[in-house]
């Protein structure tokens, strides 16, 4: 252990705890956040995994091979139960939690959620004046929001000097609209100083267009008090991502930046911490 922390780097330290906070993420996903090349990266998590810092896993697939999705190694969640003054798991729990993710129905959505923030980060690192600010994953969020609503992450988009705070919920397709647009409810219930806008990424232009039919069907439409906006992911690719002007405010024909979204305080600076 005592050997293994003096061979840390700082990107080894930051990638420990994003995969802490945010569970597992692609190889691409990593590349985006920490490394900026494809070469460096694989090289780099290669070795972390030889040491068990680093665990992986993929699912067979026709034609070619799935990306690794990366998680913690057993000596990796050592380093940081230790840095936390917390009983050191054992390495077969480790495995075995690494074991039920791979299996889990919920993946697809996990790593499309942390998708969508590593777009975001990835931006910032190439454009000045742009940062995520803040990150949260769904446990965090729900501890901000109790049994209101349970949002999928929630961020805050800084980009020259103005700052968004938003919600996000991510959707697959999977779900009927009417649930979807049901969530609005609990973030009608949310007290103002969490009234940030809700962002419904989407994966298909018809989908968005479909949803924000459905909102403008008689009895349902967007609850007082709540900002909406979508994006789709198929649109946003060719239009600079998230951060891009992909955001459809419902009730608003126009597209928008992410930074130019409304905020609860009229788009300061300023935001609940």
């Amino acid at each position: 252990m005592a050997a293994e922390l003096g061979r840390l780097t700082p990107r080894d330290r930051l990638l420990l705890d994003l995969l802490d906070q945010h569970r597992t993420f692609t190889t691409d996903q990593l590349v985006d956040l920490a490394f900026g090349s494809v070469g460096r990266a694989r090289n780099r998590l290669n070795t972390l995994h030889d040491r068990d810092i680093l665990d992986r896993f993929r699912h067979y697939q026709r034609p070619g091979s799935q990306a690794w999705r990366w998680t913690l190694g057993p000596v990796g969640a050592a380093l940081l139960a230790a840095g936390r003054g917390e009983t050191l798991p054992r390495p077969a729990v480790v495995r075995d939690a690494t074991a039920r993710l791979a299996m889990s129905p919920t993946l697809a959505h996990l790593l499309t959620v942390n998708g969508f923030f590593v777009a975001l980060t990835g931006h910032a690192r190439t454009y000045p004046g742009a940062r995520l600010v803040r990150w949260w994953n769904e446990a965090r969020c729900r501890e901000a929001c109790g049994n209101l609503v349970r949002p999928d992450g929630h961020g805050v988009w800084a980009d020259n000097g103005r700052a968004v705070p938003f919600w996000v919920e991510a959707d697959l397709g999977t779900e009927t609209l009417s649930r979807v647009v049901g969530k609005l409810t609990g973030y009608a219930a949310l007290p103002p100083r969490r009234a940030y806008p809700v962002l419904f990424w989407l994966p298909t232009t018809t989908r968005e267009t479909n949803l924000h039919a459905h909102l403008r069907r008689a009895g349902v439409g967007v609850p007082d008090g709540v900002t909406v906006a979508t994006a789709a992911a198929d649109h946003a690719a060719a239009s600079g991502g998230p951060p891009g002007p992909v955001w459809r405010i419902v009730g608003h024909p126009d597209r928008v930046r992410l930074a130019d979204l409304p905020t609860p305080t009229g788009g300061g600076a300023s935001w609940d911490g």
